[in-house]
Order: structure tokens, then sequence, then C-alpha cells
């Protein structure tokens, strides 16, 4: 019974507060991470992590527990800091290189992270509670990094003007906004004054109002906020639905660092050859996009019904996977109508909206002051959320494919009434040229 409380508590007390932190801090680290120049906000994360863990080794009640997951939401949201600063170090020819150096990096971390967790525990009988004190030596040695970092000095939103009155843009984008300032600079005093309309960002989302009609960049947002709010849920909930069909405190033979271990492993190999799939995705888009997410359904309910904790594990391995496929196609389906600036922009914007969604859920379904549904019940709910998304996806998807066919067999008449007028013409010139050759 004692075990039922715990169980409960971590489900619908301790762990919602990741989603309520994640929301209430994003917006902030979001601006605050460009206005102060990167450095301090990764510093920022580094704390928190080493927070973190000081909390799970030496806290013991609900309250130390729901600051934790407090950290955990500042770290989560303070990534941005980290994807966005390594592209101010390098020039723009470099920011395809250094996206799958960094990408590869933190998979990579991540992948020997949970080899090592498993190995330690299986091979080495090593504690849990001894693993966070390896876990809190990494992050504070990753903290001691954060302050030998360099400070960029170039930024995207803020402190443009006074940056480039001291030379520090070099890009060629830097160079075309640093004349547009100039510009504007030349008029006279009494005729310049600051207003908020004038600000990079306000300005950015006025431009940005011109690019939402594209139908790729709403589907692949859209994608986003809804795809990746269901994925992030069954995430932070899996480990107590493994815990649930398995107790760790009663069988040692848990493998739960393998299998994240295979989840990222595959999870790279997905993203990788993403990169190298061709088609049309105008037409297929929907289409991909339903398989996908009904297999993820499929996946989930395999998950939640089974009693074998390896089951189980194959499902995630896969679930996991098969979104990982998608981020990179969603990233530059995004990314190529837009500026750098607006593509962080747009993120950041998805990531909010989701993280909203994300936070409405967990308030409904797992919070005790909702409906405070037990995990197996959650995960039924997953179920049905990815199902209604693969319906959504299927009918827009068939409404894509039909449109396109009417419009394919609408041209074919007009095709060749224009290839027969052509016929026609060059008949009527031939007769001319036959009856001018008669004639002489």
């Amino acid at each position: 019974m004692v075990i039922y409380f715990q169980i409960r508590m971590v489900t619908n007390e301790i762990t919602p507060v990741l989603s309520y932190a994640y929301m209430s801090v994003l917006v902030p680290i979001f601006l605050l991470t460009d206005y102060l120049r990167y450095k301090p906000v990764l510093i920022l994360q580094s704390l928190s992590h080493v927070a973190i863990w000081l909390m799970l080794l030496f806290g013991t009640t609900v309250l130390q527990m729901q600051f934790m997951e407090f950290f955990y939401g500042i770290t989560m949201a303070a990534r941005v800091a980290y994807s966005s600063y390594i592209f101010t170090l390098v020039s723009p020819q470099s920011y395809q290189k250094v996206a799958s150096y960094s990408r590869s990096s933190v998979l990579m971390g991540v992948f020997v992270s949970s080899v090592l967790g498993q190995l330690f525990v299986t091979l080495g009988d090593v504690p849990f509670y001894t693993l966070n004190y390896v876990s809190l030596g990494f992050v504070t040695f990753a903290f001691t990094l954060t302050l030998f970092l360099k400070r960029p000095k170039r930024t995207m939103f803020f402190n443009r003007r006074a940056l480039e009155a001291n030379g520090a843009i070099q890009s060629e984008a830097d160079v075309t906004h640093a004349t547009s300032v100039t510009l504007v600079n030349e008029k006279p005093k009494a005729l310049r004054g600051w207003h908020w309309r004038e600000t990079a960002l306000v300005k950015m989302i006025l431009e940005l109002k011109n690019t939402v009609r594209s139908p790729r960049l709403k589907l692949w947002s859209l994608w986003w906020v809804f795809n990746s709010t269901g994925y992030y849920l069954v995430v932070y909930y899996v480990q107590i639905l493994w815990d649930n069909i398995s107790p760790s405190r009663e069988n040692r033979g848990v493998y739960n660092g393998g299998v994240d271990a295979a989840a990222t492993l595959l999870g790279a190999i997905a993203s990788f050859s993403a990169g190298h799939v061709t088609l049309r995705w105008s037409l297929w888009a929907e289409l991909v996009i339903f398989v996908i997410t009904a297999l993820q359904a499929g996946l989930l309910f395999l998950m939640n019904t089974t009693t074998n904790i390896w089951v189980c594990y194959v499902g995630f391995v896969l679930f996991r996977s098969s979104h990982q496929l998608l981020v990179p196609i969603a990233i530059f389906q995004i990314a190529a109508s837009l500026t750098k600036e607006l593509c962080a922009l747009v993120f950041g914007i998805n990531t909010f909206l989701a993280t909203i969604l994300k936070t409405i859920i967990t308030v409904v379904i797992a919070d005790k002051r909702g409906l405070g549904l037990h995990v197996n019940n959650q995960f039924y709910f997953y179920i049905g959320y990815f199902i209604l998304l693969a319906t959504v996806y299927l009918m827009r998807g068939l409404y894509v494919f039909g449109t396109y066919h009417r419009e394919k067999k609408a041209r074919s008449p007009q095709k060749e009434e224009a290839a027969n007028l052509s016929v026609t013409e060059q008949d009527k010139t031939d007769g001319h040229a036959h009856i001018a050759c008669s004639k002489a």
C-alpha cells in the first residue's frame, strides 16, 4: 500500500510540476538568452542541473521533489541557449556542419550515459543512489566548463544597434541589417525616437504574419505542436509505466538505461536517414505523417496492455525513433522559406504552444487537482490522442491527394486541346508552304 501511494505521488503530484515549470520559464529564458548573449543562461542551466541532483540525493519530501522538477523545467527551457550559442560563433557557411556536430554530441552523451548506467547496475551491481553521485560529478564538471565559454558578440534579436556600432557584426545578413540601421540613423535627431514597433522582435513578428499562409509551414508547425506534445508526455511518464510492469524495487534486472541507449541510437539513425529521403512532400506529407502517427498509437496500445517488460521496451524504442524520423524533416520544411531569425522565432512559438497544450493535458488528466489518473489510464488517453491525430492527418491527406488528381485531370484536356491546336496551326503552316511552293 505504501508503494502504491508513492507511485501515486510521483505520478500525480511530482511529475506534473515539470510541465508547469517548463511553460512558466520558457518565454523568459527564450528572450533572456539572446538579450544576455547566451553565456549567463548556459551557466543558469548548469546550476539547475547541479540543483537537480542535489535534490535527488538529499531531498526527502514531496515539496523538495517538486522543486527538483522545477529545476528540470529550467534546464529543458534553457536548451535553446545551447542550440543557439554555437551558431553565434561560426559563419553561416558552417551552420550545417555545426548543427550536425551539436546534435551528434547530445545524442552521443545520452547514449554513453545510458550505456554506462546500465553496465553499472547490471554488471557492477551499483545502487541507483550511487549513480546519482556519479551524475552530480559530471554536471558539476559541466558547470565548471561553462565558466570558461566565450561570450558571443552577435545576437539575433537584441543588442543589435550597440553591437553594430562596435563593429561586432560580420555576416552578410548582419551587414545588410547594419546598412539599414545606418540609413535610419541618418535622419535628423528630432525625427528619431524609440518606438515599440521599431524593436527587432516586433518587426519579425509582423513579418511572420506574411509567411503563416504557407501550407507547408502550417502543416509542419501544427505537427510540431500536437505530436511533440504527445511524444513528451509519453517520455515523461514511460518510466512510471515500466515500474508499474516490472517494479525496480523487486527486480534488479531492469534495463531502462539500455532501452534509453537503444532508443537514442536508433533515433539518431532515423534522423540521419531522414536527410536522404526524397519525396514530393507537398503531396505525400499528410499521408506519411498519418502512417507514423498511426504506428505510434499502435505501439502505445501495445506498451500499455502488455505484461512483458521487454515488449514494452521494444515498443518504446520504436515509438521514440519514429518520432525522431520526422523531426529533421519538420525542421527542414519549416526552415526552408524562413530566415535564421524567423526560424528561431517560429520554433520558439511552436515549442511554447506545445508546452501550453502539454500543461493543459497534465492539469486535466495527471494532476491530483484534475482527474489524477493512474499511469495506465493516462496511456489510454495518449492512445486516443494519437488516434485522433492520425485520423485528421488521413482525412487531410486524402483531401490533398484527391485535389491533386482532380487538378491533374482538369489539366489533361487543356494540354490535349493545346496540343491539337498546335497541330492545326502546324498543318496550316505546312499548307501555306505547299501552296507557295506550287506557285513557285
